[in-house]
């Protein structure tokens, strides 16, 4: 996964073409670290997406912005546009049908 800032983050996320899954993480985090291993073994399944990783602990700022109140906390984005908060078990399978059956749905308005 790609490491964001408050300094790229929007920046980087505008060029994404396609599908981006940003996942907010901290180092002393169990279920943080499992969702890590689990969009490892994703990204083989779906190549094109971009998976991207802001540490919620230094990146205070984002965090406040997306109104992170619990980690892990993954947002799908499409285009460089915010799509959702995706709700998913931390499983490859379920959170590409959660990322699929979203981008079926209209975006919601950005946090």
């Amino acid at each position: 996964m790609q490491p964001l800032t408050q300094f790229d983050f929007h920046h980087r996320i505008a060029e994404v073409a396609g599908i981006a899954l940003v996942a907010f993480t901290s180092t002393h985090c169990g279920s943080c670290r499992h969702l890590r291993r689990v969009l490892r073994d994703l990204g083989p399944q779906r190549p094109g997406w971009q998976l991207f990783e802001v540490d919620a602990q230094h990146e205070a700022g984002l965090t406040r912005e997306f109104e992170v109140f619990h980690l892990p906390t993954l947002f799908l984005f499409r285009d460089g546009v915010f799509h959702c908060e995706l709700q998913a078990e931390a499983r490859p399978s379920v959170i590409i049908a959660a990322a699929e059956s979203a981008l079926r749905q209209p975006p919601m308005e950005a946090p």
